[in-house]
């Protein structure tokens, strides 16, 4: 009998088979793209009459009497958000007569940039400008407002491309591309580092291994727990990405082990990354990068796992340098106000698409799966991007849904994983209609926004280390 017939996914391999050999976007399309999300976000923040209504709100205390209010409020975020992140991420409901609005995203984005330009061009003597004292918690705001636009974009992601809705550009390249799915694991890593402890300036000593893995112990559960599952179900997993076993949750607790290992001071990160990544990049060039893209395995455990474990030092090295850029931008003493951070945003953004495209050219092109140079600055030009558009607002209050997400960043991206999971297993996800698939993607994403607001609403919030 075919063990297929008693699996839990019979079409693993169809699915496994969707989501490889992709060779991605252009980085235009990706620099577009990353500008319609943030501008999205950006949009939200400038509309006065949603800003009156989150004054009037925010004054109001969680009573009985105040939910009307607050699930009023999370609808407008959802509507404003939410809803636009996934059409544009997939389609329209022009789908229906096969009108598909990402064929749409370069006229998108123009037309975005106009709307922003003939706002600020008449509010310019309103949010530039900040008093003085206030710069801190205007940036904290704007982090806050770039973290959570990330969380949800990848969370619209990881579902939208198990469906054929979803443009197979957008998703992660086989071996070197760039894509929209390629820039978020890496913004995950970055998006931390930059509020991370370390960024901050708190001290902390020197760990050994056994503390560096106990202090690392929540990560290392979530990636044997998403082993088991993905074992025990049948669940696809594409090898090429980090290997037989590994997952994201081994990369983010071995990023966390070495920092934890080699802990120096935010204002030599930098540096310390800097050296990590072109030590790695040398190694590649050398004849690394044949062994990691080579379909050959051996039966070891490294051999295995060789993508997710060398990859570690690229995101080690990403990791540093968000440290650095954190304390330097954020907390350090030096900064003197958010127009001055604004400033150096959007010099540092254009900097590093500036490398990405050298790097490109002369050294070696992206590549997710190695997690090499070329694709460090790619990763940093892009939320560097984002970080610099948000920082358009002045430092607006953040919305409701903003708010809420912010506050249980980890436990959002591991319920939407766990519906993930159910989706796929639930159905066969490659022959749904794209209606169908659409209304599957708003209900996620509904969901999703629903389990952050009750959360926050009852003030839940889950902290796992």
């Amino acid at each position: 009998m075919d063990s297929s017939a008693k699996s839990f996914n019979p079409n693993k391999h169809l699915k496994e088979q969707f989501v490889s050999d992709l060779t991605g976007s252009s980085m235009v399309e990706v620099f577009v793209l990353s500008a319609i999300f943030s501008m999205l976000i950006l949009l939200r923040h400038t509309i006065s009459i949603y800003n009156k209504i989150d004054e009037e709100t925010s004054s109001k205390k969680k009573t009985v009497g105040s939910w009307g209010a607050y699930i009023i409020r999370m609808i407008v975020d959802f509507l404003s958000i939410v809803l636009p992140i996934t059409l544009v991420s997939t389609v329209s409901l022009l789908q229906i007569f096969s009108c598909v609005l990402s064929e749409w995203s370069y006229t998108i984005g123009v037309v975005f940039v106009l709307v922003l330009f003939i706002y600020f061009a008449y509010k310019r003597d309103g949010s530039w400008h900040q008093e003085q004292g206030v710069h801190i918690h205007s940036l904290r705001e704007c982090v806050s407002s770039y973290r959570v636009s990330l969380m949800l974009i990848t969370c619209v992601c990881i579902l939208a491309v198990d469906f054929n809705i979803f443009p197979r550009r957008y998703a992660k390249t086989e071996t070197y591309g760039t894509s929209l799915m390629d820039v978020g694991v890496g913004a995950f890593v970055f998006a931390n580092s930059l509020v991370s402890r370390q960024a901050r300036g708190i001290a902390t000593m020197g760990l050994n291994l056994k503390s560096a893995l106990t202090s690392s112990s929540p990560l290392l559960v979530l990636g044997f727990a998403r082993l088991a599952f993905t074992s025990g179900v049948d669940y696809q997993v594409h090898v090429g990405e980090y290997g037989a076993h590994w997952n994201f949750f081994f990369t983010l607790a071995g990023v966390a082990v070495l920092t934890s290992l080699v802990n120096v001071s935010p204002n030599y990160c930098g540096l310390l990354g800097s050296l990590v990544l072109i030590g790695y990049q040398i190694c590649l060039i050398s004849g690394l990068n044949v062994y990691l893209l080579s379909a050959e395995r051996g039966t070891d455990i490294i051999s295995q796992n060789k993508e997710g474990i060398y990859s570690i030092f690229g995101y080690w090295g990403l990791h540093l340098i968000g440290v650095w850029l954190g304390n330097k931008l954020l907390f350090g003493k030096n900064m003197k106000s958010n127009d001055w951070a604004r400033k150096r945003v959007w010099t540092l953004f254009l900097f590093f698409w500036c490398l990405t495209l050298i790097l490109d050219s002369y050294v070696e092109r992206p590549s997710r799966r190695m997690c090499n140079l070329t694709y460090v600055t790619f990763v940093l030009a892009t939320n560097l991007q984002t970080l610099g558009i948000i920082m358009l607002s002045g430092g607006k209050k953040v919305s409701l849904l903003e708010q809420a997400i912010n506050r249980n960043l980890l436990a959002v991206f591991i319920v939407a994983n766990l519906l993930t999971g159910l989706v796929n297993l639930w159905m066969n996800t490659l022959f749904v209609s794209p209606v169908t698939a659409l209304f599957i993607l708003v209900a996620y994403g509904f969901i999703i926004c629903c389990v952050a607001g009750f959360a926050d609403y009852n003030g839940i919030k889950l902290k796992f280390w």
